[in-house]
């Protein structure tokens, strides 16, 4: 049973549950049908009770008003970002099937070359960028670093080699390697653990949507513009994707409300304020600054178990979405071997899977929130749909079976889901630590994963390899296996810790907890 809040009535009533103990234990020899009717209902009003409770979290009219107010600030600025962010990466992809490899005179494994350049800038830009929120403030650096990608976007349109796109691709990944571990660090600031996994939810979705909306985007623009100025169809897609992005990037610089303990956003109050502290004592307690370019902070990272279960975690998970991330369904449509599709088709059928992703995403978020932090259901789940998907695509290779294909890639965009809930667990298992101690974990995770990625997209799911991708079938099959896993063991060793946090004279943080530096007198904080 759920416990009676305070000022909350007893909605049975102390008497009527102490005068009806002893004529349920005779109803239940009388009467067996009444007696399991009413355990029926009393089971389905407590469920009722937990599912109210779960969606009303906040008790105070003052606590709901601020995260009215910071779900509408933050979440607009940082789901438009990702949004952005998503759409210009699937706006390559797109482009490529939509006349740009002829144009360009792409050749070979050309398009997953750009894509690895891109990632190396993307990983030297990680754990820099998460340490910049530190000494700048993020509500300068975040858009600071958006309008550098949306420009770098709008100049891919004069290209007329693969070599350009190669150098413009990786300082855009050094500009837009802040924006998903930047707002995972800032969503772990803001919001409580029953409130995270939703959050995270909703800004992993708003990425999928930019994926979706790219493939009709670049639809569009090619049936009205291509042509149009004596510049091709995927051309005016980037000088778009750019100009819409710059809006965004002054909303963030004018609204962004930093974090609890430095924000001064001009829309919350001073009791506000107080309260967002007050509601993430963790999170939002002074530390000592740690030295960062010290190899005592490096020794405390690569120490603790955050580091590596974490960051492994992620490089396995990461390489479960290597069926959506490297588009494999418009490659496989682009190399048919039963018909050739459209333009259209070729942009619109690979919507359906960042639609599954969307789905996935809020309800795994949303279900490891209502379960208490389950995050660990997903990785399971994962590692089912890894090995089902790529078993099913490799029985169809006999032919005849494009219903199979299909059915497979748009059920593997459901791996999505693995995103926001494995970066919430992290957020989750490190309230305690020092916020640049999380911050470093959060960008290390996503470092790790894209320099696994920048080789393995080559050697599993190179273009060339379509349509089938049949080495890249039994990689995933491997990786699916690995998370499953890796998943069981990180569960272990994370429930072991808690308990020992929990456990009398301990600090609260558990073993996990180091003091990273000594703070001597005069010690900046955060």
């Amino acid at each position: 049973m759920t416990a009676t809040r305070p000022g909350q009535e007893d909605p049975l009533g102390s008497q009527k549950l102490s005068s009806n103990f002893g004529p349920r234990k005779h109803t239940r020899r009388t009467d067996t049908g009444s007696f399991v009717e009413e355990k029926a209902s009393s089971a389905r009003m407590e469920s009722k009770s937990r599912f109210r409770e779960y969606f009303s979290l906040h008790t105070s009219p003052e606590e709901r008003r601020l995260v009215r107010k910071i779900d509408f600030f933050i979440l607009t600025f940082c789901c438009l970002s990702y949004f952005f962010n998503y759409l210009d990466r699937m706006n390559l992809a797109n482009a490529y099937v939509s006349g740009m490899k002829e144009e360009l005179g792409f050749k070979g494994n050309q398009l997953n070359q750009i894509n690895t350049v891109f990632t190396v800038g993307y990983i030297i830009g990680q754990i820099p960028s998460n340490l910049s929120l530190h000494y700048i403030r993020p509500r300068y650096f975040l858009p600071a670093m958006m309008a550098i990608w949306a420009s770098l976007t709008m100049i891919t349109a004069a290209t007329h080699s693969p070599r350009s796109i190669m150098a413009i691709r990786f300082f855009q990944g050094i500009a837009e390697a802040t924006t998903f571990v930047g707002t995972h660090y800032i969503l772990g600031s803001w919001y409580t653990p029953r409130e995270l996994g939703k959050r995270s939810g909703i800004f992993t979705a708003s990425g999928l949507a930019g994926t979706m909306i790219g493939g009709f985007m670049q639809t569009g623009i090619h049936s009205a513009l291509d042509g149009r100025g004596g510049l091709s169809g995927w051309r005016w897609l980037f000088i778009i994707d750019g100009l819409i992005t710059l809006p965004i990037a002054l909303y963030g610089f004018l609204l962004f409300p930093d974090t609890p303990s430095t924000t001064t956003a001009f829309y919350l109050t001073a009791p506000e304020r107080a309260l967002a502290v007050a509601r993430m004592p963790m999170t939002s307690t002074p530390h000592p600054k740690p030295k960062v370019f010290s190899w005592s902070f490096a020794r405390t990272v690569l120490a603790s178990w955050d580091w590596w279960g974490f960051v492994t975690l992620w490089i396995i998970a990461a390489q479960t979405e290597s069926f959506s991330s490297n588009t494999l369904l418009s490659l496989y449509l682009k190399s048919s071997p039963t018909r050739k599709y459209s333009v259209a088709q070729l942009n619109n059928y690979p919507t359906g899977v960042p639609a599954v992703g969307i789905v996935s995403t809020l309800f795994w978020a949303t279900l490891t929130d209502f379960l208490g932090g389950r995050r660990d259901l997903v990785g399971y789940f994962i590692g089912v749909t890894g090995i089902a998907t790529s078993a099913m695509i490799l029985a169809a290779r006999g032919g005849g079976r494009e219903a199979v294909v299909f059915a497979a890639y748009y059920w593997a965009g459901a791996v999505y889901a693995c995103q926001a809930v494995f970066f919430a667990w992290a957020n989750d298992a490190m309230r305690a630590r020092e916020p640049v101690f999380r911050g470093v974990v959060l960008a290390g995770m996503n470092l790790g994963s894209n320099a696994v990625n920048a080789w393995w997209s080559i050697l599993f799911y190179g273009a060339s390899m379509a349509p089938w991708f049949e080495r890249g079938m039994y990689a995933m099959i491997s990786t699916s296996v690995a998370l499953v896993v890796w998943t069981a063991g990180l569960t272990y060793v994370a429930e072991t810790n808690e308990k020992r946090a929990e456990a009398p004279g301990r600090d609260g943080s558990g073993s996990s907890r180091e003091v990273v530096e000594s703070p001597k007198e005069g010690d900046e904080r955060v």
